[in-house]
């Protein structure tokens, strides 16, 4: 009976040891990553040791140029590149990352045609156009759908986020806080992404810039027209006065009421925009299988010389059709 007690007793004593150790264990890495995504980014850099002004440089190093209105087609691609890779939040700088994509253009390019002679294939100016169409999909085409697709992502995070930090602002104003003060409660409180933008618009202040054109800064480079009406209702309620808070109150109450109508049509419209989706990427889809199973296939068909009219063609017309599904899929709310 004593040895059948002492053995219940030491079991017992095991359980308990590694219940509480692993209690510890998961709590604190609970715990970690809690405290990761509370912190936004900037205040992370300025944790780690890093000056204000390097910290602002550090995180306006992609913010993409004022666009002006008679932009070319050119320039307006390049604004939304260098926008898209901000939104994006990539560690490296926009010109960084457009070399590499054409580093990778060559290899691609390169390696494709080094395969294409290996199968004795004859490189005529057909073959030369499949292979730079193939190398353009990959290393370009793909590199700016995967950071096209992050920057929606965050984008959309920085629109669910807006209402949050209006909240924030509005309780801090009906407190007494000052508006440089409501501004660092939101930098102190909110995530990323909104929580280090408004921290960059503190930093701006700090160093001497008007508070209108530290918002309005901000509202171009994610181009929110949500925040554009925030700068609006600060910009008129400094020249003519009145109460802000109840006026970013209303304006929180008409954004969470648009967001939540937004949601409606979407999911209205979802059958659409899935078929949008599928007879966009399935042409794609179709080509890269074909090509991947058997590649002598399109080769064999580049050494027409309708290919040089036929291939452009087709790509023409790919594209005109995105670009018509895109629009009958985007719905304006």
């Amino acid at each position: 009976m004593t040895a059948l007690l002492i053995r219940l007793l030491v079991l017992t004593g095991i359980f308990a040891s590694v219940f509480l150790f692993s209690q510890v264990v998961v709590g604190g890495i609970v715990n970690r990553r809690a405290e990761r995504r509370a912190v936004n980014r900037r205040l992370a850099l300025l944790n780690s040791g890093m000056r204000h002004d390097d910290v602002a440089s550090s995180l306006l190093k992609n913010a993409p140029p004022v666009l002006l209105p008679g932009a070319t087609l050119f320039e307006r691609a390049r604004v939304g590149f260098i926008r898209m890779v901000m939104m994006s939040a990539v560690q490296a700088e926009y010109r960084t990352l457009a070399i590499w994509m054409g580093i990778g253009f060559c290899a691609a390019a390169a390696f494709t045609l080094v395969l294409a002679w290996g199968a004795r294939v004859t490189l005529n100016a057909g073959v030369i156009l499949l292979v730079l169409a193939i190398a353009g999909a990959v290393a370009i085409g793909l590199p700016l759908m995967v950071l096209s697709r992050i920057a929606q992502r965050r984008r959309k995070r920085m629109e669910e986020q807006f209402p949050v930090a209006l909240d924030i602002f509005t309780r801090g104003l009906r407190a007494g806080h000052p508006i440089s003060s409501a501004l660092f409660l939101i930098t102190e409180e909110m995530e990323d992404p909104i929580g280090s933008e408004f921290g960059i618009v503190g930093d701006e202040i700090a160093y001497g810039a008007d508070l209108n054109d530290a918002l309005l800064g901000m509202a171009d480079r994610w181009d929110l027209e949500d925040m554009r009406m925030f700068v609006v209702s600060v910009s008129v309620q400094s020249e003519t006065g009145g109460n802000l808070a109840e006026i970013l109150d209303n304006l929180s109450t008409v954004i969470r009421a648009r967001a939540s109508l937004y949601l409606k049509v979407r999911a209205l419209s979802s059958e659409g925009r899935m078929s949008a989706w599928m007879l966009t990427a399935l042409p794609v889809l179709s080509f890269l299988a074909t090509f991947a199973v058997s590649p002598t296939f399109y080769l064999e068909v580049a050494q027409d010389r309708i290919f040089l009219i036929g291939f452009p063609a087709l790509i023409a017309l790919y594209a005109v059709g995105v670009l018509i599904i895109r629009r009958m899929v985007d719905l304006k709310v």
